[in-house]
């Protein structure tokens, strides 16, 4: 039997895998009901046939000191219930588990705010273990993905979101400063997995909404590919084999030509609503449904697809966008969801889920 390492290289090697690579997260409130729908003791992920993958992000050393950020929050009255997550605080929302963000360098005056805030250096952080792991997870015929981070989000959640926007068109020092601090940190992990020898090394931002971007598709390059694009080069030039992932809510048809030119394998185009599918594949000219392979200088890339197909419906033509992609990886599902489309998506026995 075909394991999951060899059915993860034939999909991106453009072979005919053994079957569909899928799987999902959820929020917390259709979690809790799906473990009643599937029932106790028994595994959704093992119910839905989701694909096994050892997952991996860097560790801090166990005697790292807290960073301080207590002057970000002096005489500032928080609601009961706020809890942190490194400097930004999150406040409960008014339904399920949505959290308001309160931004710490929300009130930053000078880019010397911008160079002070506290951040990990991982410079010196014990990576060794790493490839140990990578070589268990393939005795065991798991393939083995690296968690880099994010860059564009982890920018707006520290400095404030309408804060972070205008700094790039008022004061792109400041958004620039940030942004690299954050590259700094993305490039050290990036480096580590890949020389470790993971399959695919995950990273992503969300930088689009249902219809477009959320900049112009120049400041996009210049702000935050750039960046990016430093990462990936380093990790091909290390590990040649390791497959790039990025993540993008959103229609992001502007700029796939830039991904797959710059060396990402797949990426994830969640919010696209299901009856656009269509639409969108008629625009990317390189882009066929079906194939799912992007062309470019004579590489070829996969690129891997998904939409909100459970929380809007099949398209009109009813027909999943899963036959669309060898390859395929589902967003967190969102509330409110009914349990029914999962069951019809992801049918039981899992063999359904073969590549015909």
């Amino acid at each position: 039997m075909i394991t999951e390492l060899e059915n993860f290289r034939a999909t991106v090697e453009h072979r005919r895998p053994g079957r569909i690579m899928y799987r999902a997260g959820f929020t917390p409130d259709l979690e809790r009901r799906l473990k009643q729908h599937v029932g106790e003791g028994n595994d959704i992920a093992t119910h839905y046939g989701f694909h096994k993958c050892a997952w991996f992000g860097m560790r801090p050393p166990a005697d790292l000191p807290a960073l301080d950020y207590t002057k970000y929050w002096e005489g500032v009255d928080l609601p009961p219930g706020t809890t942190f997550a490194g400097g930004l605080a999150l406040v409960p929302g008014s339904m399920y588990h949505f959290s308001h963000y309160i931004s710490p360098l929300r009130n930053a005056a000078r880019l010397a705010d911008i160079e002070a805030y506290p951040m990990h250096d991982m410079t010196e952080w014990d990576a060794s273990w790493i490839e140990q792991e990578v070589q268990k997870a393939h005795a065991q015929g798991i393939p083995a993905q690296g968690w880099v981070g994010h860059m564009y989000e982890s920018a707006w959640q520290i400095r404030g979101y309408e804060q972070f926007l205008m700094d790039i068109i008022e004061r792109p020092a400041w958004a620039d400063c940030l942004l690299e601090r954050i590259a700094r940190q993305n490039m050290i992990a990036a480096v580590a997995f890949a020389r470790a020898g993971v399959d695919w090394i995950s990273c992503g931002d969300d930088v689009a909404n249902q219809n477009s971007l959320m900049f112009s598709p120049a400041i996009w390059r210049k702000m935050f590919h750039a960046k990016w694009k430093r990462i990936w080069a380093e990790i091909k030039e290390i590990n040649p084999a390791c497959q790039i992932w990025y993540h993008s809510d959103g229609n992001i048809a502007q700029i796939i030509g830039d991904l797959v030119e710059a060396g990402v394998a797949g990426g994830i185009l969640a919010g696209l609503h299901a009856d656009d599918v269509g639409v969108f594949f008629k625009r990317h000219a390189r882009l066929q449904s079906g194939d799912i392979r992007v062309s470019r200088n004579g590489q070829s890339s996969c690129l891997i697809v998904v939409d909100d197909l459970l929380t809007v419906g099949l398209p009109p033509s009813g027909k999943p966008v899963v036959e669309l992609a060898p390859l395929f990886h589902d967003h967190a599902v969102q509330v409110p969801v009914s349990i029914r489309p999962l069951e019809a998506r992801w049918p039981k026995p899992v063999e359904k889920m073969a590549v015909p």
